[in-house]
């Protein structure tokens, strides 16, 4: 069992101590040693190797906090992530996608950080992961980004209208009102980015296009930054057509959680598919989150995590159940014989 004392800066040990000592609380869960901070002197208790682990840890979010971030419980998980992939945490902190106002859009784990270099760098770029990594958060912030800076002339946002319960003609309402409700988190998205009015105003004036995939056949999409969202409910042809949408000076972003597939059953996933048939191909990026990125509230780790852990389980009884069914229908034919 080892036993270290860390020195820090008055500044720094407050930072860490954090509202209710909440930054300390999540410092303890990520580290497999005992923290404890009395003053400005941190000790760490546990076995060797982990406490060189821990202290790693701790003496990169002291230089954090000494450069003027701000220590948050998901800022530890970055710098955990970081040091494990020899990475550093500045790097993905400072990468700042957009802001607005006093907001500030920029990468919260390393997964988040490769798929927004992925989306600077190639033309098209696969988000695949559960509901709460940001995939498409971060991929209107780099639209929004690259609308203010004249990298294209107008952003496309468009989804699969897939029934997960009612059904589009059930729905009150124009077209337009019919689809409102599964284009509803893009807009929430984009007013997050930018004033409400002047949302209007891009889309009064076509800079910016929120459409059913649907409205996608038959053109062809120039000058534009494209996000594809909830592609798991697309089919293979849908998604090939798509793609097949991007013209001169464009990108696209593919967003999409194949764990939440809606379509009617036995129905392939144009997601699926397509990481098939396009990996490896130049210019384009697959990008694949885990439960680790998610970076909504705690709890929805912990669900994310849980339904995983039950599909994996209900996959097994359904091996198992068909490997016993196999081997009852051998035993009968041998009986046969």
């Amino acid at each position: 069992m080892t036993r270290t004392a860390i020195e820090l800066d008055n500044s720094v040990a407050a930072e860490l101590a954090g509202t209710q000592d909440a930054v300390l609380r999540t410092l303890e869960e990520h580290l497999d040693c005992a923290v404890h901070l009395r003053g400005n002197i941190l000790t760490l208790e546990g076995e060797d190797i982990d406490v060189k682990a821990a202290r790693g840890v701790v003496e990169e979010l002291a230089e954090l906090i000494e450069n003027g971030h701000e220590i948050a419980p998901g800022t530890i998980e970055v710098v955990a992530g970081a040091l494990d992939q020899h990475r550093n945490a500045a790097d993905v902190l400072e990468d700042v996608v957009w802001r607005h106002r006093d907001k500030k859009v920029s990468p919260k784990t390393i997964n988040q950080k490769n798929y927004v270099e992925a989306i600077r760098n190639k033309t098209v770029t696969f988000g695949v992961g559960p509901a709460g990594t940001g995939k498409t958060y971060l991929a209107i912030a780099m639209a929004a980004q690259a609308l203010s800076s004249r990298r294209v002339g107008r952003i496309i946002l468009t989804r699969p209208a897939v029934e997960a319960g009612e059904r589009l003609g059930f729905l009150p309402g124009d077209l337009m009102a019919k689809v409102d409700p599964y284009l509803r988190p893009l807009f929430d998205a984009l007013y997050d980015m930018l004033e409400p009015e002047k949302v209007n105003q891009y889309m009064e004036g076509g800079a910016i296009e929120v459409a059913p995939l649907a409205f996608m056949r038959g053109r062809t999409l120039n000058d534009s930054f494209v996000i594809l969202d909830e592609a798991q409910n697309t089919s293979p042809e849908q998604m090939k057509m798509f793609l097949t949408r991007l013209g001169f000076g464009s990108q696209i972003v593919v967003t999409g959680d194949i764990t939440q597939i809606d379509l009617p059953k036995g129905e392939r996933s144009g997601l699926i598919e397509v990481a098939q048939v396009l990996e490896g191909v130049d210019d384009i990026a697959f990008v694949r989150f885990g439960d680790e990125d998610v970076v909504r509230h705690k709890l929805v780790q912990h669900i994310v995590t849980a339904y995983a852990e039950h599909s994996e389980q209900l996959e097994r009884q359904r091996k198992s159940r068909k490997k016993t069914g196999g081997s009852s229908g051998n035993r009968r034919g041998d009986g046969d014989r």
